[in-house]
């Protein structure tokens, strides 16, 4: 593919990356950076449909095109056609996946990158970025912020993620007090495979051994504990709505769970995070920044999971929440 210019002072920016929840995080992290070097430039985003009001709740984001996933081939050639009818100074395929490059050989603009680990032949509509430096497989955040430097924005990502105020929900008195009492558990995660089977035991911690503490749950599945509960200290909010998953995981507090997109929101908005994992490695998919006093990781022995105790992993969260 012949050499593709750089734009120094883009008017415009289409940046396609559909899903998923944490990889939407990490983009809109790098995108915020670039909007804060380039204030005029109008930021169009293509996102699936469930993860659009997360975009839509940027306001650095200008506009979002709604990827209808569930229609297929439809969705798709819908999303194409809008892309058609604008033009743009540079246009990013964030997501390197098939239908996601012909999102971007669809969009009018001269200048196109993709990424350098693409697959299903979208490399073939774009130029593709560097990966970062050293050894892989890397994070998700250095991996993006290649598409920044193609404009020469070399500036780390900075936390918090600057989001418009979510819709009130009526339990958001239950964080009112100290957000280091104030603990949000997300119990479970996109695989199985990744989901410590032991919260309910490290909830009992918590409520019993730290005064005045608080415990949410949270997640795609309802679950409870199955011990008593101390009245106005627990709320369960397994098997919500998306939109309330996603401003659960923005409350002010401590928030534990595994590898996962709440995970990653919760750690970018400037919460502290703990990260269980088992299969995973936490220096690919661990909360950014690595080495953060903001953060940690906890991994299971062996990469087992089902190994890893509850009194470890509470001892962890103490560690994290007597940081300065």
């Amino acid at each position: 593919m012949p050499k593709t210019p750089r734009n120094p002072n883009p008017r415009s920016l289409l940046v396609i990356k559909p899903s998923s929840l944490g990889d939407i995080v990490h983009g809109l992290q790098v995108i915020q950076s670039v909007a804060r070097r380039f204030p005029e430039c109008r930021i169009t985003w293509v996102a699936r449909d469930r993860f659009a009001p997360l975009v839509e709740a940027a306001p650095f984001v200008h506009e979002v095109i709604h990827f209808q996933r569930k229609n297929g081939l439809r969705g798709i050639l819908d999303v194409m056609k809008t892309l058609r009818a604008a033009n743009f100074d540079a246009v990013w395929d964030m997501q390197g996946l098939l239908r996601s490059g012909l999102m971007a050989a669809a969009a009018k603009s001269p200048v196109k990158w993709g990424r350098r680990d693409s697959r299903e032949g979208a490399g073939l509509f774009s130029r593709k970025v560097k990966l970062p430096a050293g050894e892989g497989p890397h994070h998700a955040i250095p991996v993006l912020q290649e598409f920044a430097r193609t404009l020469g924005v070399e500036e780390e990502v900075s936390i918090p993620l600057e989001l418009r105020t979510g819709p009130e929900f009526p339990w958001k008195a239950f964080f009112e007090g100290d957000p280091l009492r104030r603990f949000v558990i997300f119990t479970d995660s996109r695989g199985a495979e990744k989901e410590w089977p032991k919260f309910g035991p490290l909830t009992r911690l918590i409520l019993e051994q730290i005064p005045n503490s608080r415990v949410a749950w949270c997640a795609g599945q309802s679950a409870a504990p199955d011990f008593p509960i101390p009245e106005g200290r627990f709320l369960n909010l397994t098997g919500c709505p998306f939109d309330e998953m996603i401003e659960l995981a923005r409350q002010p507090s401590v928030f534990i769970g595994n590898d996962s997109g709440p995970m990653h929101l919760s750690a970018a908005v400037g919460n502290r995070v703990l990260a269980i994992f088992g299969p995973t490695s936490p220096a690919r998919f661990g909360p950014w920044p690595p080495g953060s006093p903001r953060t940690a990781s906890i991994v299971a022995p062996g990469g087992k999971l089902a190994d890893l105790t509850p009194e470890a992993v509470f001892e962890a969260v103490r560690e994290l929440i007597a940081r300065d």
